[in-house]
Order: structure tokens, then C-alpha cells, then sequence
């Protein structure tokens, strides 16, 4: 049987490689690690305890949050505060940045989450995740926190990753040298690799979107899709659409099978005209890993990573995946804003 390894060896084994890889960063993973650990027991008890529903409360999106929502937000809160690495946090759950207080040791990094991707499926036991990004603040430690430290743009991130819970429990992440997944063996409770150096395939064959909303899309969003639908795109044949309504879920999808996901703008609330993904805890770490996979990520016009975030909560359009299809929609927005120029 091959040596199994885990997250915390690998690091540690190329430590040398990785930029920002100190003993401090390791720490900050073994507490993402064993955050992981304990959201994946919950997700997995779903159903038998008081997990399921709604809290009764509203997030800073608006929306209703669930039991599980809430569980994982103050799990991952309460276990990155006391790494003794970070300085700051910021949640998809609350509004504002949440500093490490000075009664905890504190250090130089910076960590942005979604808690639980697609906990609109948790009830329906659909597969779910927890997106992290990480960050290293630029002001000096003995400044007060600057906003600057947290609003990156993504192409700053030291390392990006998310946690699927679905049949098993994997963790995708980069520290900027490739992708790597690792999936959680409960009979020794770690993360063993099982995936290294992911490659998304070039030329996708999957796209991901909700159709639905279509009729609320600009014009050049209804290219993009009619594209992929299209027996004239470089398959020759339409693609596949799959769309599971979980952004982890779809986006692994597409890692390992080739593909596209997309969250375009639409006008079916005015509240979010520039779509409904949030840059800095959705779209940046997934853009990240998506580009060290040999993919692209875009809002149709430029990369999501050169994107300079106004605020903590901004939402871009979002696609992402398989270098020829992200380059594909590039080209159709680009070619639809020189017509309009012409026009």
C-alpha cells in the first residue's frame, strides 16, 4: 500500500517552494484543518440532530440563515482566533471585519471564508463547502488595521482552498505551487492526499448555470449561453449542462472534468445588479485556484484577480474554469462592446 500524506506533512515538505509557508502559516492550517473535522461531523449528522432549518435571522445579504450556517461560522471564528497567527477575519455571514482581539496572540495574516457554501441544499443533502482565502497584511503590525489589508486583489492571496463535503470530505487549496486535493480518511481522522497536482483540462466539455434567469440577462450573457449550446462551438456539439445550485460542488465538477461555471449579472433584483457571488470570499479564491490549475477566471471583461475590491461585500459576474471556454466568453464580450463602440 503507498505512503499516504498528509496536509500538514505536505506543507511542511515544501515549505521551501511555498512563499509564505512559515511555521506560522502551518498553524493557521491545522486549525482550517480541524475546523473542517468538526463542520464535516455536523454535516454528516444532519437530520439526526438540531442542524436543519433556520435560525430566524437575516444576514448582512439578506438572507435567511440556516442552523448550520450559523454552526460553522462560529466554529471556523472561534478556531482561527485563538491560531495566534491571524490578525484579522472576515466572514461571508458578518458585516464587517472581525480583528483578533489583543487578548488572543495575534499575527500577520489575514483569512476571508464563505462557512458554508450552498447551504441552501443542507435540508436536501446536496453536497456543501467551506471557501477560504488568505491574505497577509501590508500595513506594520503595530499600525492599527488598515482596510487596505484586507481588501486585496485576489492575485495577493497566499493561498486559497476549499472543503466539499459530499460522499467524502475533501480539501482542494494552493499556496500558489499547483492544486492539490486531500480527502478525509475517518478511520485515522486526516486529510490524506489523494489528487495531487490538479489539472483542469484545458478544453471543457460541462457548463454550469441557472437557466432560469435567463430571461433576466443581457444580451451578451445570452451568447455566452447560446455558445455552449451551440453544435458550432470547438465540441462540434453542444456541451453538457450540470448545475447543482452549490458553487463548490459545481466548480470541483468542472476541475476534474473540464468545464465552465457561470454567475453572470442579471436584473432580477436591483439590489444585485452585478450578480450574486461575492468577490472577495467566492470569486477570488476559486478564481486562484482555477489559474494555478492551468484555468482562467473572468467577469467577462477582466480577470477576477486583477479586480480591486470597493468593499468587503461586493459581488461581481463570475466565470470560471477550463482556459478555452473562460477565453471564449472573453472573446464574445469583447466582441459585443467593439460593436456597440461601432454602433
Amino acid at each position: 500500500m503507498p505512503q499516504q500524506v498528509t496536509v500538514t506533512e505536505h506543507i511542511l515538505l515544501n515549505q521551501k517552494m511555498v512563499p509564505g509557508a512559515t511555521g506560522q502559516f502551518t498553524r493557521l492550517f491545522n486549525e482550517l484543518v480541524l475546523s473542517a473535522k468538526i463542520i464535516s461531523r455536523a454535516v454528516r449528522k444532519a437530520g439526526l440532530v438540531d442542524v436543519l432549518g433556520f435560525t430566524g435571522e437575516v444576514n448582512v445579504q439578506g438572507e435567511e440563515v440556516k442552523k448550520l450556517d450559523e454552526y460553522a461560522n462560529r466554529i471556523l471564528m472561534y478556531r482561527l482566533a485563538r491560531s495566534g497567527v491571524l490578525c484579522a477575519m472576515a466572514s461571508e455571514e458578518n458585516a464587517d471585519i472581525i480583528e483578533v482581539p489583543e487578548s488572543l496572540p495575534r499575527g500577520d495574516y489575514i483569512i476571508i471564508f464563505d462557512p458554508l457554501d450552498g447551504s441552501s441544499n443542507i435540508d436536501v443533502n446536496v453536497n456543501i463547502g467551506t471557501i477560504f482565502s488568505i491574505y497577509k497584511r501590508k500595513s506594520s503590525p503595530e499600525a492599527a488595521l488598515m482596510s487596505g489589508d484586507v481588501l486585496q486583489k485576489g492575485s495577493e492571496q497566499v493561498a486559497a482552498g476549499y472543503v466539499l463535503y459530499g460522499s467524502s470530505t475533501m480539501l482542494v487549496f494552493s499556496c500558489g505551487d499547483g492544486v492539490h486535493g486531500f480527502t478525509l480518511d475517518p478511520t485515522v481522522g486526516e486529510f490524506l492526499l489523494s489528487h495531487p497536482d490538479i489539472k483542469i483540462p484545458e478544453q471543457g466539455k460541462i457548463y454550469s448555470v441557472n437557466e432560469g434567469y435567463e430571461r433576466y440577462w443581457d444580451r451578451d450573457t445570452k451568447k455566452v449561453l447560446a455558445y455552449f449550446k451551440s453544435p458550432k462551438n470547438a465540441l462540434r456539439k453542444p456541451y453538457s449542462g450540470r448545475y447543482i445550485g452549490s458553487l463548490v460542488a459545481d466548480f470541483h465538477r468542472n476541475l476534474l472534468y473540464g468545464g465552465i461555471f457561470m454567475y453572470p449579472a442579471d436584473l432580477r433584483d436591483p439590489m444585485k445588479p452585478t450578480g450574486k457571488l461575492r468577490l472577495t470570499c467566492e470569486c477570488n479564491p476559486m478564481a486562484f485556484i482555477a489559474e494555478q490549475a492551468g484555468g482562467l477566471a473572468t467577469d467577462g471583461h477582466i480577470p477576477i484577480l486583477d479586480i480591486d475590491p470597493e468593499h468587503l461585500h461586493q459581488r461581481v459576474p463570475f466565470f470560471c474554469g477550463s482556459r478555452n471556454d473562460v477565453e471564449m466568453v472573453q472573446d464574445i464580450f469583447q466582441n459585443e462592446s467593439r460593436g456597440k463602440k461601432k454602433r
